[in-house]
This record gives structure tokens, sequence and C-alpha cells, in this order.
């Protein structure tokens, strides 16, 4: 089970970070649409007064944006599909508004949904509109009261599918469901669910746990990921937090009291110096790369500077309630169906005080009921049918992320699907970080999903310009989960 990053930089809109001059060079033969966002077309109404005549739809606010128009919005919802008279909730959305005659990517990063315009990397590649979607029970998209039953994988599907039926008679060219990581994997479970909506799926980064309790390939993984030298600075220095931990603990909970912390949830402030402590190796993979292995501190250095080390890597803060709480409707999720990867480092066996403290039950409120339904057989319906069943499917994973480590992995009998591998990358990895040849076929995938005509011998290349302020990460949503 994996937890929150305190840090600087968002890594679930890191579909949406290409930076200029990375994307592919080339000719294609469709063309960008102009730099003004079209707000009409012939004979309609404003953009603005269209998407508000969706029944159930209402303006939260709408944000200035260069060649765009920006709308943050609540839309109506069922809490429960299959019953749709026992209440609804409002869940937010927002549309960054192109025009009505560019392709329209539907992006969720499976969390809350930030309340800026990003651009996401379909969105920048094709020149699109981007539909943004707040998953369920992320607050405020929270029924009240929760009735946490309704939280699953197909309610949340039949969320997009809802937005996807509403908005299509706006924005009618064809449309793709993209996002990163647990984005990937929403972006996965609605095609499955609702296999007709969208023209193509790009998911990234997306782990695939089939099984629950079968969690071999994250051994693997840390066994072989990287060079030997790199592994066993991470795995030194990591074990030398642990054997100073009782000038750790201190620390953190004189930090926790001077802040308002609380560890109800982790049972003590010794408990969450290991939830965090024991993750520092994953946390270290997941977000930076190989080459800044010898910025790693040696077991030598000071606690100060391990500690400082251990915060940016991991976040103290990752072990408190508050650090806990605001991501409760995605620990509950790993623990009733979708499943996580419990895994322990073998190498902090004799240093752990706390074995099977890492897993969901720790990080949800005692007062929700919470129980792995093992007879629930969606996680292995969706990897059978991603095998043997799916289409217009193009997964991007790094090398050397720790959630790749369990893939999905479409057959060859599937239609008009791929996955690549960018070599050396982490949680970040995207299109522009495959090998060129590579990178110049999953862009024209993308750009066939999308509708837009690419040449056959030209590698095709993004239609948009680089926007430092639509395409770069966000500051508040890196995180150690998926």
């Amino acid at each position: 089970m994996r937890r929150t990053l305190r840090w600087l930089l968002s890594l679930t809109v890191l579909i949406g970070t290409v930076g200029a001059g990375t994307a592919s060079a080339g000719a294609v033969t469709a063309q960008p649409a102009g730099h003004t966002a079209g707000s009409r077309t012939a004979g309609s109404a404003d953009i603005k007064d269209r998407i508000l005549a969706v029944p159930g739809m209402s303006l939260i606010e709408e944000k200035p944006v260069d060649g765009y128009r920006f709308f943050l919005l609540d839309y109506e919802q069922p809490v429960d599909h299959r019953h749709p008279g026992k209440g609804t909730f409002k869940q937010r959305i927002s549309i960054l508004h192109r025009d009505t005659d560019r392709p329209t990517v539907f992006f969720t990063g499976g969390y809350n949904l930030s309340t800026n315009p990003s651009r996401s990397e379909p969105t920048q590649l094709t020149d699109g509109n981007q539909v943004s979607m707040e998953y369920r029970f992320f607050s405020p998209s929270r029924p009240e009261p929760a009735d946490w039953s309704k939280l699953t994988i197909w309610q949340a599907a039949s969320d997009q599918h809802r937005i996807y039926t509403a908005l299509k008679k706006i924005y009618g060219k064809n449309w793709i469901a993209t996002g990163g990581s647990k984005g990937g994997m929403t972006a996965t479970y609605y095609r499955r669910f609702y296999p007709r909506d969208m023209d193509g799926t790009v998911p990234y980064v997306a782990p695939n746990d089939v099984r629950n309790d079968e969690d071999s390939a994250y051994y693997d993984f840390f066994a072989n990921v990287g060079s030997k030298q790199c592994r066993d600075r991470l795995n030194s220095v990591q074990h030398e937090i642990f054997e100073r931990r009782g000038e750790m603990v201190p620390r953190i909970r004189k930090w926790a009291e001077e802040n308002d912390y609380t560890f109800e949830l982790a049972g003590s402030a010794d408990k969450a110096f290991e939830l965090v402590a024991q993750d520092l190796v994953w946390g270290y993979w997941q977000y930076h790369l190989e080459s800044a292995c010898d910025q790693v501190p040696g077991t030598d250095a000071s606690t100060d500077t391990l500690y400082k080390w251990a915060d940016e890597i991991g976040g103290w803060s990752a072990g408190t309630d508050q650090g806990m709480l605001p991501y409760t409707p995605y620990y509950y999720q790993a623990g009733t169906q979708m499943g996580s990867p419990d895994y322990e480092e073998p190498l902090l066996d004799d240093v752990r005080r706390y074995p099977g403290l890492n897993v969901p039950r720790t990080y949800v409120p005692r007062d929700i009921p919470m129980r792995f339904n093992k007879h629930d057989k969606a996680m292995r319906d969706i990897d059978r049918w991603v095998r043997h069943d799916s289409s217009q499917m193009l997964y991007i994973y790094g090398e050397n992320d720790p959630w790749g480590a369990e893939p999905f992995r479409p057959g060859r009998h599937t239609k008009d699907t791929a996955v690549f591998w960018a070599p050396g990358q982490n949680h970040g990895a995207k299109i522009a970080h495959l090998k060129e040849d590579d990178r110049a076929e999953a862009t024209r995938m993308l750009m066939r999903f999308a509708g837009l005509k690419t040449g056959p011998d030209a590698a095709p290349k993004r239609l948009t310009a680089y926007d430092k302020k639509l395409d770069r990460p966000q500051k508040d949503e890196m995180r150690l989960r998926p």
C-alpha cells in the first residue's frame, strides 16, 4: 500500500507535461484550430449557454485562458446508477473548450480535480478540447451522507458514461479517454464497461493488480531495477534511517505537535515513521531517475540530512491523519475491490516493528466498514478483456516505475492496441519520452483515435505549441499511491 508524497510537483497530471522541443518532429496533414477558442458554431448559441443547457449542469466559475474558454462545473449524478431515484450528488468537472470542431479528450486523474486549467499530453498533441472529471467520493464530489458501498469502479465508469452522453451532443467529433496512474486504471475500466463510448483510450502508467494476494512481480522489480550500485545505495540509506528511529521519531512527534498533526489512523508517531520510511525506495524509483542516484545521502550522513531527505522523498506528513484523510476514497477502493501491492522490503525485516501495517485498512477511518471482496471478479474480467477483446487501447509505461511491475497487456488478437515502454523513465513516462520510432507510432495511433489523418511516412507532431501555464505539472498532486 503506498501513500501520499508532500513534495513539489504533480505527476498525476504527468501526462500533461510535454516541454517545448520534446515533441516528435515531422509533418502532419491535420491542421490545428485557430488561436481563438470557438465560442459559437454556425447557428448555435454561445458555448457556455449550450453547456449550461445540459440538464443537471451548473456553473461554478469561468476562468480566462488564452486560446480557450475554461469552465468549472457541477454535474448532478445519481449516487447509485442502478437505482437513480435513490439520491444524487454534485460531481465536479471542468471543460477546457477549444472548438466544437476539434476532438475531445476525456481526462481523469482518479482523484480530486484541479480547479486550474491544464492540458493532458493527448490534448496537447491533438489540439483538442478537454473534459476533466473528479472521481466520485473525493471531496467535494461526495454524497452526504456517504454510502461507501456505492464507491465502485462500475459506478465511477457510469459517471463518465453519463457525462460523455450529455456532452457528446455539443462535442460531436472523436473522443479519447485518458489518465495517468489511477487515472489510467479509470480510463481502462471505463472502456471495459462502456466500450462504444470512446474512439480511443490512452492510459498512462496504469497498474493492473489482477490478484490482490500475489505480489511477486514487485519483489522481482526491486531486485532488478536500475544498477546494483544504485539499488545498494538506496537500500543502505533506507536501512540507516530505520537504525536511527530513536532520533527520527521524537523529531516527527515534535513537528506534528507544532503543526497540530495527529496520528489516530496510523496509531502513533512511531507507526507513522515506519509507514513512511519503509516506502522510501519505492518513492525514489517512482519519481526520480537513476541518474540522480549519486545525490542520495550515504549512511554516514547526519541525522538532519537523512531526516530532510526522507521528508523530500516520502513526506512525513504522509503518516498523519491530515495526510491520509483526503485520500480515503482511494484507500477504500484498494481495500475492497481494486487491490494493492502490499509490498514490504525484505531487507528491513530486522528493523521493522509492525509487519502488515502498510495495508488499506490502516488508512481508512474505522467507522467506514470495508472488507476486500474476494468474490468480486471485476479485476480478472477487465484483465481478460484487455488481453483478448480490447481495441483502440494505447498504454504508456516507464521502464523504472514500480507501478509498471504489473501492467496491462493487450494480446495479439486485440485490435489497434499497443504497449510502449519509455526507457529509464519513472511514473512520469509520456509519449514524448519514448524512443523515436515508438514515439512516432504512438503519436500516429493517438491521431488516428482522434480522427486526425497523418501522412503515411512522416513522423507526426503535436498540433500545439508548448504553453508553460497549461502544460507544466501542477504542484499539489504528487503521491506515492498510483
